[in-house]
């Protein structure tokens, strides 16, 4: 598939671009959304700034900066929310993205130090900072992959035929959302979310919270080694994990579920993918810089390859299904054969 050319404009654009991050990354630390909702239809630098216990110069050059990028609306001296922010960057709003950008903020520093993966070949931090090493990091992790996951979610879940299953087993589930989604769209289905014990740990907070700690286990494990009784469910999930794994590594994890699974048992994987040119999509490419960046093994497959891991791990592998904007994300089925 051929690729457009970037003009010298969007050169010079893209030169520049990490300063429009920056701007989203300083407004949602410092609860610039969440605050204008607040006020109403009075939201001046002054007043945004009293409320964030902020510089009234300092938050004026970042107001209007978020206008200038098109995250705020200004009249006179107010500032108002956009439709888009107001539904994905307040705090509790429908689709709120501020946790998921905050682990974009996170690894904000590792991008800085993309020469240095392009000389060794290995991430420029320590994997572990987000999955346990850092508590801090870890809970703003494991709370920005529940950001994205309710995003995501709405659009997945329907795309999902559970019909019949009345055991799901979800690998490296994170704080528990899909499982959470999956068993409120299923009344009749029980899950078993499983991750490493610091996620694991925020994951049973999530569930409990929800109220649906009577159908959804949270297991503190690791997919790499963990085995369970065979034949012993009726579907698999894995999102959003294998794109920390080298090829041989996904394979291995794909047979052990094909064992939990009963005959006929089906798998979903939904993750970034790319096509076969792994170039496109741009921002799953990208993302695979990302993942290098911060996992020792991490990268972006194509769809197609995940497809010949699924076969060779003995699975039929159906479609592949693009999520509806504005997540890239590509879901994968496949039924034990």
């Amino acid at each position: 598939m051929g690729h457009q050319e970037l003009p010298l404009q969007g050169i010079v654009d893209l030169a520049s671009a990490f300063y429009g991050s920056a701007v989203l990354f300083a407004a949602i630390e410092n609860d610039v959304f969440t605050t204008i909702a607040k006020l109403g239809a009075g939201a001046t630098a002054e007043g945004v700034a009293a409320s964030s216990g902020a510089s009234a110069r300092g938050m004026r050059l970042l107001l209007d900066a978020c206008v200038a990028l098109g995250l705020l609306a200004k009249a006179d001296d107010v500032y108002a929310n956009t439709a888009a922010g107001a539904r994905s960057l307040v705090a509790g709003s429908p689709a709120d993205l501020s946790r998921t950008i905050l682990y974009n903020r996170d690894v904000y520093p590792a991008w800085g130090r993309l020469s240095q993966l392009v000389k060794t070949g290995k991430p420029v931090e320590d994997p572990a900072i987000h999955l346990g090493a850092d508590p801090a990091r870890t809970r703003r992790f494991a709370l920005s992959m529940r950001g994205r996951a309710l995003a995501i979610g709405r659009s997945v879940v329907p795309m999902i035929d559970l019909a019949g299953c009345a055991t799901l087993l979800d690998l490296a589930g994170g704080p528990g959302t899909y499982a959470e989604l999956l068993a409120r769209a299923n009344p009749g289905l029980r899950c078993t979310t499983v991750d490493l014990p610091a996620i694991a740990a925020v994951a049973a907070e999530c569930i409990a919270e929800a109220g649906l700690a009577d159908r959804v286990v949270c297991m503190a494990g690791d997919y790499h080694v963990d085995t369970f009784a065979a034949e012993s469910f009726d579907a698999a999930t894995i999102f959003g994990a294998l794109h920390q794994e080298e090829p041989a590594e996904i394979l291995a994890i794909l047979r052990r579920a094909h064992a939990a699974l009963k005959p006929g048992g089906r798998l979903f994987v939904l993750d970034m993918m790319t096509d076969a040119s792994h170039a496109s999509p741009a921002f799953s490419a990208l993302f695979a810089v990302n993942m290098a960046l911060t996992t020792t093994n991490g990268w972006v497959f194509s769809d197609a390859e995940l497809k010949a891991l699924m076969a060779e791990a003995g699975f039929e592998p159906g479609e592949t299904r693009p999520v509806p904007p504005p997540m890239p994300h590509w879901l994968v089925s496949a039924v034990k054969r």
